[in-house]
């Protein structure tokens, strides 16, 4: 095949690569809670999690603001420093918290539906919305989640809670405050 061939059909895969990862996320910022009950012992924290093209960072604290997880994820690899300082590494955020914590964070898609948004990728399974149009209720990648808005102006139409299912694991995530970046 011609160097010109080689091109274009690398050209097209490339195409097709990002057609089915879909579009990303738009950038965030966000304070809240975390509450995670799986087959281990519960687990909650406060929460902070800066999300931006290609890169998360989460941050798992106590109420007073000690860190006790921080998590750096990019579309390559995913680390996970414990309070000791100790690192955990794996390919995704997904398998990394499944590792280091013994439960796994859904943060690819989380990353959409924190904002009441449908996850790019895999079409959901099942899907119910409110009255105003907005999810209620979606099954997608394994998970059911069920969403709550709160009459915040800060942030009108994005979800104040969200109860995530899947198997024996449940997260609930309140959201506190949306900062820069939130629409």
């Amino acid at each position: 095949m011609s160097r010109w061939g080689t091109l274009c059909v690398l050209a097209v895969l490339a195409g097709c690569a990002t057609l089915a990862s879909g579009p990303e996320a738009p950038a965030f910022d966000l304070l809240g809670r975390v509450f995670v009950g799986y087959e281990g012992p519960a687990y909650s924290s406060n929460l902070r999690w800066q999300h931006e093209a290609g890169r998360d960072e989460i941050w798992l604290m106590t109420p007073l603001g000690q860190t006790l997880a921080h998590i750096v994820s990019s579309s390559y690899d995913a680390t996970l420093t414990a309070a000791d300082q100790k690192e955990y590494h794996a390919t995704s955020v997904e398998s990394l918290t499944r590792s280091a914590l013994g439960w796994e964070l859904p943060v690819t898609p989380l990353r959409y539906w924190v904002r009441g948004e449908v996850a790019a990728g895999a079409a959901p399974t099942a899907m119910e919305r409110t009255p105003e149009g907005r999810l209620a209720s979606l099954t997608q990648d394994g998970w059911q989640i069920t969403f709550t808005y709160g009459a915040s102006s800060e942030q009108p139409g994005l979800p104040r809670r969200l109860e995530l299912t899947n198997g024996s694991q449940q997260i609930r995530l309140v959201i506190d405050r949306w900062q820069n970046g939130a629409t």
